[in-house]
């Protein structure tokens, strides 16, 4: 797809959305050192096994205008006929209705849509919450639609397909031949006998028609002399279309072959059932909370193109790992039944569209290592600074010396908002005369003009501004080690060897608070580090293709290490990408 200047504006079919809920829990993902015992880390609530996907806890107005800026922002991604489907539960969904349909317009909402996620539970002392909120909306009034339906339950067929018509043998249901309503012309006329008019209502067909149904043996005349019905062949019955209350997508149980243990992780089944509605193969799908990785996984199994994002790392190594296999066996069912090219249709009658694409790349973006959580933020930034944690204050986060420290959310630049949130809170403290740090990330140059006018008529109270992105002082927060591997590769007869010599996170040696050797000596084995390698044989720089994927399936197994496939014909670029346990990345190149 060529994007223009203005990148994916206008271009995406399909949004589906599951964000925070404001439900206030922690999310956590279970990571562990392969073939290796985890250690904990010192001082931390969590260990290195316990990675915080997100905190799901906000204040009521910022998670409004949280959401709200970002329904802005994905309004203007869609395509005209594209539609939007925002997951949520009963905390939020009235106040993100609202969102919605000042967003898009109270006519784009189309459906508030039930799913009941589990049958049962009997943890609460009212009524339980069972189920969740899927709103609907479209940006214009023409948009892309498919009417699903659902088969008829057994139930259904011998309640309603009770008929056997004694020539064929076939079940049927006699329906109606009318509707309501009066109506001149032929459906308003009388049938042999039978006047609808006199009922308040018309034939749903001409008379013509009427004739043409009765001699193909369409009609059926009670015995008892009633009015003539319809037969409605079980055969031609499509299913029942389905309704706004969805009680037959299930939950993932702990053996389905797609639980990746990822909290809030949705069924493939939903997504499945939203992408085939609102889209059509070849169609551009985006989900930027995409957590598991399932929006982007229906997607690329029902060959449709897609864009995924989401700010936590362990989401993305999660998604990517998924991504990976599904593309695996994508490619290993083209090798074996060799169909058209991807992109393309595959032959007539085929239920499973081709993929669009079999690669996928993952780019960081926005400070993307720096994006973290508020809870963790706010971790990092009292142990690098120096500051007193206050666990009894629900707004500020500590001191430094004398003065209170408010840190900002690192997913967000200081604004004069923020800074009017910080002034409203002292005017609720007329007794409160210590001055104030508030530690960010960044800062809008409006901040800067409203700090300078605030500290000119306010002599107690002052405020200090420590700009992680700039202040020398702190510039350690910013340092990174990126992990570094050695690898050689080399064609030798007629194969591709790649060997894997070593290997080292510093992420994960600093999570561990070891330096490098003794970290080693714990832990010999590089590959305990490494999660997953992957190689691509012909690397143009570009688009990394999966040649080889090396996922082990269990945690204590490690990575093989050593690689030999078929080399390409001539000089060509062979690409070793390796992510670590953290979901970090190295890529090493080599022409041979």
């Amino acid at each position: 797809m060529t994007v223009s200047a203005h990148g994916y504006r206008g271009k995406v079919n399909l949004i589906y959305i599951d964000p925070p809920f404001d439900s206030g829990a922690d999310y956590v993902r279970q990571v562990q050192l392969r073939g290796a015992q985890t250690p904990r880390l010192d001082g931390e609530a969590h260990s290195l096994g316990e990675q915080i996907q997100y905190t799901d806890i906000w204040a009521n107005d910022m998670y409004l205008q949280f959401m709200y800026e970002r329904l802005l922002l994905l309004k203007e991604l869609l395509a005209e006929d594209g539609s939007l489907y925002l997951h949520c539960d009963w905390n939020k969904s009235h106040h993100l209705r609202c969102l919605l349909e000042e967003v898009f317009g109270p006519d784009s909402l189309r459906n508030e849509i039930v799913w009941k996620r589990t049958s049962a539970r009997s943890d609460s002392k009212t009524y339980n919450h069972i189920h969740d909120t899927i709103f609907f909306a479209t940006k214009g009034g023409q948009f892309n639609w498919t009417s699903l339906t659902i088969p008829y339950s057994k139930a259904y067929i011998d309640r309603y397909f009770t008929m056997v018509d004694e020539e064929t043998g076939e079940r049927f249901a006699a329906t109606d031949l009318t509707a309501r309503g009066l109506r001149s012309g032929s459906t308003g006329k009388p049938w042999r006998g039978f006047g609808p008019s006199t009922k308040g209502n018309h034939w749903k067909y001409t008379i013509e028609k009427l004739e043409e149904l009765d001699a193909e043996g369409r009609i059926y005349w009670p015995e008892s002399g009633g009015w003539p019905r319809y037969k409605h062949y079980l055969r031609e019955a499509k299913g029942l279309a389905i309704q706004s209350i969805w009680t037959d997508v299930f939950v993932i149980n702990s053996q389905a072959y797609e639980r990746t243990d990822y909290p809030t992780q949705k069924p493939e089944t939903l997504l499945e059932r939203i992408i085939k509605a609102s889209s059509k193969p070849g169609d551009l799908v985006l989900d930027c909370f995409v957590g598991a990785g399932t929006t982007a996984a229906v997607a690329q199994k029902l060959g449709r193109r897609w864009i995924a994002a989401d700010i936590n790392k362990g989401a993305i190594q999660t998604a990517s790992k998924r991504l990976q296999a599904i593309i695996r066996e994508q490619l290993d069912a083209q090798r074996q039944a060799q169909p058209s090219l991807p992109g393309v249709e595959p032959e007539a009658g085929s239920p499973i569209p081709a993929p669009c694409s079999l690669s996928f790349s993952v780019y960081r973006v926005n400070d993307y290592d720096l994006q973290t959580q508020h809870n963790e933020a706010v971790s990092l930034a009292v142990e690098l600074i120096g500051i007193e944690r206050i666990k009894t204050d629900t707004f500020f986060d500590g001191t430094l010396g004398k003065r209170l420290v408010k840190i900002v959310p690192f997913n967000h630049p200081l604004t004069p908002l923020d800074l009017q949130l910080l002034q409203d809170e002292l005017k609720a403290r007329p007794d409160e005369e210590r001055d104030i740090t508030i530690v960010c990330l960044g800062k809008e140059i409006a901040a800067d003009a409203w700090l300078e006018e605030y500290n000119r008529h306010h002599p107690i109270n002052k405020i200090e501004l420590i700009e992680l992105r700039t202040d020398q002082r702190y510039g350690k927060f910013f340092v990174h080690q990126p992990a570094r591997a050695q690898v050689k590769v080399e064609r030798r007869d007629g194969q591709i060897v790649v060997e894997v010599e070593d290997f080292i996170s510093p992420t994960i040696v600093e999570r561990l608070e070891m330096d490098t050797p003794l970290f080693k000596a714990q832990i010999s084995d590089w590959r305990a580090m490494v999660d997953c390698v992957m190689i691509d044989t012909a690397y143009d720089g570009a688009v990394f293709n999966i040649a080889l994927s090396d996922v082990p399936e269990r945690k204590e197994d490690l990575v093989e290490g050593r690689y030999e496939m078929p080399a390409p014909e001539g000089q060509t670029t062979v690409a070793v990408k390796i992510v670590d346990m953290l979901g970090e990345e190295v890529l090493v190149t080599e022409t041979v």
